[in-house]
């Protein structure tokens, strides 16, 4: 079985995080999207739990998509998963300098691993999570952003202003 793991913060999912789900989807037998725990980032807006379920919710339709969430580094999760792919999303010149930095870490601390690397649609090019909540701040329209299925738990969050630690 080809399993492939799509690690990411996803505070919160975006249409282009989707975009990137759906087409690992295809590609690999099945795909875990791992909400991974940034210990470089300040806390996210939603709690690791909370962003689990609303990746569930936005992939409930793939059957071969699990959802999962993780402390630990990607490639001991890997390991552990036994997946020899970690899938990225690559928007620009400067994901690639980094994400290939970070493929090259993880190939050390775990050889057997590779990573696979899918551009993101032009029409996504621009778009983050950051953006996001950044746009849900100031009220705007969030359609064109992430899937309508989570738009009201966003800005819900938004509204609430609060937070969660990781």
């Amino acid at each position: 079985m080809r399993r492939a793991i799509y690690p990411g913060s996803f505070d919160p999912v975006t249409l282009g995080h989707l975009d990137i789900i759906k087409r690992a989807a295809a590609i690999f037998d099945e795909l875990i999207v791992c909400v991974c725990i940034n210990s470089a980032k300040d806390s996210g807006l939603f709690s690791p739990e909370e962003r689990v379920e609303l990746i569930r919710k936005v992939t409930e339709d793939l059957p071969n998509v699990r959802v999962d969430c993780s402390r630990e580094l990607v490639a001991d999760y890997a390991r552990r998963n036994r997946s020899r792919v970690l899938v990225k999303g690559l928007r620009a010149v400067s994901d690639y300098e980094a994400e290939i930095q970070m493929a090259m870490i993880n190939a050390k601390l775990n050889p057997k691993l590779d990573t696979v690397f899918l551009y993101t649609r032009p029409k996504y090019a621009y778009l983050s999570s950051t953006v996001v909540k950044e746009l849900a701040r100031y009220g705007a329209d969030l359609s064109d952003f992430v899937p309508r299925q989570i738009i009201g738990e966003v800005c819900a969050k938004m509204a609430d202003g609060s937070p969660q630690q990781p």
